[in-house]
């Protein structure tokens, strides 16, 4: 099989950054958004570099960390590229639960091509899926995003 789309090389490597981010220290992530980024979490919107920052950065728990189970990346004809993310993610001492999260990056003086250092403008969405015994497979309805539902298998941690 030949060489990835560059969309994917990008947005692979994008997901894989950011979770990293997201995991270790979530204060690192504002070097990735501008003032234009949007974030929407849970049904609460926030806009701008610092509001995205605050919110991220005072989420209430203490350590995380998301297995990704599925993630899509796309090209879209303003040359951005949608990035929808499937996966599990463990907080503090909470259950398992799943989440989707959808990105759109864009291109900021070729900013991307360099993937350790990605400043994008970033809109996202991200919901919780809930809480599901993790040895059961069985398909999820995913939230609205972007007007779309879909169903995704859910797989269990390893």
């Amino acid at each position: 099989m030949g060489e990835k789309p560059i969309w994917e090389q990008i947005g692979s490597s994008f997901v894989q950054h950011y979770y990293q981010l997201f995991d270790t220290d979530r204060t690192q992530l504002g070097a990735i958004y501008i003032d234009a980024s949007c974030l929407t979490w849970e049904g609460q919107q926030f806009q701008g570099k610092a509001a995205i920052v605050e919110k991220l950065s005072t989420l209430p728990f203490l350590k995380i960390a998301h297995s990704i189970t599925a993630q899509d990346h796309q090209p879209t004809p303003d040359s951005c590229i949608m990035s929808m993310v499937v996966g599990q993610l463990k907080a503090d001492e909470d259950p398992v639960m799943g989440f989707h999260q959808s990105f759109i990056l864009k291109n900021i003086n070729d900013a991307w091509r360099n993937y350790t250092g990605f400043q994008m403008s970033i809109t996202e969405t991200y919901r919780h899926i809930g809480y599901m015994p993790p040895t059961e497979l069985r398909c999820v309805p995913l939230l609205r995003a972007r007007r779309t539902i879909s169903l995704v298998p859910y797989a269990s941690v390893s």
